[in-house]
């Protein structure tokens, strides 16, 4: 008997919309990761891209627990001497609340050449509004929002 093995030409795939909204970070991006890899689905293949798209919505009513907002910060630099810069996440929510979502996402996925791929499949937008309806996404619903 063979062992069956998704491919990734041969994979259905679905659109999810979820609404970010009274969501914390990290939890919310466990199950958007979970969607994108195709863990929630039988015929999950952890070499093959067989997830669904995801597009979130109301990326700015995000919520962290603590003091996270003032206390993480995030790194950037250009290899030049004296060129790091660092924000905090309040900051970063104020210019661009959809590179947190990404960013929290691309930490869920794993380390691989495949990774690459399956963060291109995610789609960020502050407001409630998204050009995406002519694919027909279904309405994600994670159960629990303060767990």
């Amino acid at each position: 008997m063979k062992t069956w093995n998704a491919k990734t030409e041969e994979t259905d795939r679905k659109w999810f919309v979820v609404d970010a909204a009274g969501f914390r970070l990290g939890r919310l991006a466990t199950h958007v990761a979970n969607i994108l890899r195709g863990k929630n689905l039988p015929t999950f293949t952890p070499h093959a891209d067989a997830g669904g798209f995801v597009v979130i919505i109301n990326s700015d009513k995000i919520e962290m627990t603590g003091d996270k907002w003032n206390s993480k910060k995030y790194y950037r630099h250009s290899r030049w001497f004296g060129s790091l810069k660092e924000k905090t996440a309040e900051q970063i929510k104020e210019n661009d609340s959809e590179f947190l979502i990404s960013e929290a996402v691309r930490g869920m996925l794993p380390v691989n050449k495949l990774s690459k791929t399956l963060i291109t499949k995610l789609k960020v937008y502050k407001g409630p509004e998204h050009p995406h309806s002519a694919q027909r996404p279904e309405a994600y619903v994670i159960t629990k929002k303060g767990y």
